[in-house]
């Protein structure tokens, strides 16, 4: 059985392989459908194609096939994935991964290996997953994390306290400093993180979650920045 939300592509397939002597039960296009079409029919082998394979929620389909139909092999058929999509694919019970590129010839070795109860994946696949694994890319900088790490603590709470809308004499007043401190602090936050307001700073702390990792900073030392 061939599933695929492109039909074209779906019908294509299942064609290929009917000449090639495979009798294909069906081909749909809807995934949503996957499940119940395939649990409903029985094939030997199910063909599921998806766009999106590191995407929350793609293999529940494969999940509920394997549940309700565990005799059922299901072939992934997908983009080239970043290891989270093949991890993800075999977390839910798939067998194999082939790659919507892939030849008729290769398409047909995944469907043999998945009939024999071998895992049915292009070694070059597995290689790149393994590398990227072991040699993660870096991820993105973390804006509110930098921001964080240019803070004193003293900084990080005069931050909180300008978030929260408390003008300097009561900054001062929560904190035990002198006015004129406490104005001082408040310039040299302005300056670290490059606004010009109390207003900025506050937006641009909550944009970022800074707010957020100030405070779990706070409980992780043991109570609030001082």
């Amino acid at each position: 059985m061939v599933v695929d939300d492109h039909r074209l592509l779906a019908e294509a397939l299942a064609s290929a392989l009917k000449l090639r002597g495979h009798r294909v039960l069906a081909a749909a296009a809807p995934a949503a459908g996957a499940a119940e079409l395939v649990i409903s029919r029985a094939p030997e082998v199910c063909l599921l194609g998806t766009a999106a394979p590191a995407a929350p929620g793609t293999f529940d389909p494969v999940v509920r096939i394997k549940r309700e139909r565990p005799q059922v092999a299901v072939l992934v058929l997908g983009p080239v994935p970043d290891p989270r999509g093949i991890a993800a694919a075999f977390a839910a019970g798939a067998c194999g991964y082939v790659r919507h590129d892939e030849r008729i010839e290769g398409v047909e070795r995944a469907i043999m290996k998945a009939r024999a109860g071998e895992a049915a994946v292009a070694p070059q696949l597995l290689q790149g997953a393994f590398s990227e694994l072991l040699n993660p890319a870096a991820q993105p900088d973390d804006e509110g994390q930098r921001l964080l790490q240019m803070l004193t603590p003293r900084e990080v709470e005069v931050l909180v306290r300008v978030a929260d809308g408390e003008d300097t004499r009561v900054i001062a007043a929560g904190m035990g400093i002198a006015p004129s401190t406490a104005r001082t602090h408040v310039q040299r936050v302005l300056m670290k993180l490059g606004v010009g307001s109390r207003l900025e700073a506050a937006a641009l702390a909550a944009r970022t979650g800074l707010l957020d990792r100030a405070g779990a900073r706070g409980a992780a030392d043991g109570g609030p920045v001082l």
